[in-house]
């Protein structure tokens, strides 16, 4: 039998089935996602215009706050309308080529976000094991050039993914990808190839940013609570560790549900689909959902500020 009989040759549109298995019920799932996702993002304009209305906020920690709400609204933005065009309107086609885009968007906002974490981190770090000289080290042209680096990095990392499909496969067993958007992993498996390059890449992206961004927390929050704890003053430890738990909390459930979606993608057979599909669409929203409700909340400035906002 020719290939051509089994296969698709560079199939122009693709299908995204949403959930498997539970398709009947996709409607109804489509509402706490949808609440999730408009949550979200007033959550994170709201972070957005405060921080870049008020002058006092126009520092280090802040500005990384404002690029991860940034980035938690592109993230979101970019699988929630065409989620919702399947749970909702039935538009499951996508065209081959938007999802390849929409691929690239969500991992590269994957890799932005985490690297915006370690920025996080090391301003943090910075700030209470050296608290004289943070304003010298954290300039603003260093901030920037740190945001510049973070997003490279991931762009650099992430395309080699988009190229590799575009390049390497011809042939599709199948149109049909059983996900809920265009995930790196879901459209690899469609081809008809030896896709073995593609998935040691794919992992090596993985551990490469959650390996180093990963340790480089950790160990920045060790020496962080280590000198923290030596602190003579009971106020002045509890103020810094209360200032650290915001960003713990953030960092457990980003990289949390993260490695739960990657190992299940890869190694988790005995597991049904749809659990797996919705935990990794879970895993999406999840981190734009809470990043400014937690900040909110564990933050004395942007709370202040949310509070005369809606009183004025």
């Amino acid at each position: 039998m020719s290939i051509s009989n089994i296969t698709v040759y560079m199939p122009s549109v693709l299908t995204l089935v949403g959930i498997p298995g539970l398709e009947s019920v996709q409607c109804w799932i489509g509402i706490p996602f949808c609440a999730i996702y408009l949550i979200a993002m007033i959550g994170n304009s709201l972070l957005l215009i405060i921080i870049k209305s008020e002058h006092s906020l126009h520092e280090p920690l802040y500005i990384f706050l404002g690029m991860l709400g940034a980035t938690d609204i592109a993230l979101a933005s970019s699988i929630m309308p065409k989620m919702l065009g399947i749970f909702w309107f039935n538009v499951p086609e996508i065209y081959f080529d938007s999802c390849l885009l929409q691929m690239w968007f969500i991992h590269t906002f994957q890799v932005i976000e985490s690297g915006i974490l370690v920025a996080m981190a090391l301003d943090r770090y910075v700030a209470i094991c050296y608290p004289l000289r943070h304003a010298s080290i954290f300039t603003h042209q260093l901030v920037i050039q740190i945001g510049t680096m973070v997003v490279l990095r991931a762009a650099i990392l992430v395309a080699p993914c988009l190229v590799l499909i575009k390049c390497r496969f011809q042939f599709y067993h199948t149109t049909v990808i059983s996900h809920s958007y265009c995930e790196h992993m879901a459209i690899v498996k469609l081809a008809a190839a030896n896709v073995q390059v593609n998935k040691i890449y794919g992992l090596f992206v993985a551990f490469t940013v959650a390996g180093f961004d990963l340790t480089f927390i950790t160990l920045s929050y060790i020496q962080i609570f280590i000198t923290v704890f030596r602190l003579p003053q009971k106020e002045a430890r509890f103020k810094a560790f209360n200032t650290c738990i915001a960003h713990i909390c953030v960092f457990l459930q980003f990289y949390l549900l993260a490695f739960f979606s990657f190992f299940t993608h890869r190694f988790g057979s005995h597991i049904p689909p749809y659990i797996h599909i919705l935990f990794s669409s879970i895993y999406l929203l999840v981190p734009p959902f809470l990043n400014p409700l937690v900040y909110g909340a564990k933050t004395t400035q942007i709370r202040i500020h949310v509070v005369k906002m809606f009183c004025s």
